[in-house]
C-alpha cells in the first residue's frame, strides 16, 4: 500500500508560480514511478507530468510543456511539480499518482495504482 499526500495548492494570479509537493510512504520510493494529473470541472482527468523511478525520464502534457517541471527526491520520498507562467486554464484539482509496474512514469489514469487526495489550484485572470 502506498500513501500519497499532496500540498502546495492555492490561489495565484495569471503569470504566477506555485510548487506542489507530494509525500509518499508505504513502499520503497525508488521502486515507484510517479505522476501528476489534474481534473477541471466537467473534464476528464489528464496527465500533467510524469517521472520514472530514478528520475532520469520525464514527460509532460502538451499544454504545460515549457512551463511546468516535475522532479523527485528519492531520499526524502517526495515528488514535486514546479508550475510557472500559470494560466487560468491551469485551474484544476491536481493529483499525485503512483505506479508500481512499468519502467517509465505513468501516462494514463489506468496505469496508476495509487492516488493522493488532490490539491486545488486556482489561477485568476
Amino acid at each position: 500500500q502506498v500513501q500519497l499526500v499532496e500540498s502546495g495548492g492555492g490561489l495565484v494570479q495569471a503569470g504566477g508560480s506555485l510548487r506542489l509537493s507530494c509525500a509518499a510512504s508505504g513502499r520503497t520510493f525508488s521502486t515507484i514511478a510517479m505522476g501528476w494529473f489534474r481534473q477541471a470541472p466537467g473534464k476528464e482527468r489528464e496527465l500533467v507530468a510524469t517521472i520514472s523511478r530514478g528520475g532520469s525520464w520525464t514527460m509532460y502534457g502538451d499544454s504545460v510543456k515549457g512551463r511546468f517541471t516535475i522532479s523527485r527526491d528519492n531520499v526524502k520520498n517526495m515528488v514535486y511539480l514546479q508550475m510557472n507562467s500559470l494560466k487560468p486554464e491551469d485551474t484544476a484539482v491536481y493529483y499525485c499518482a503512483a505506479a508500481i509496474s512499468g519502467t517509465l512514469g505513468p501516462r494514463l489514469v489506468d496505469e496508476c495504482d495509487y492516488w493522493g487526495q488532490g490539491t486545488q489550484v486556482t489561477v485568476s485572470s
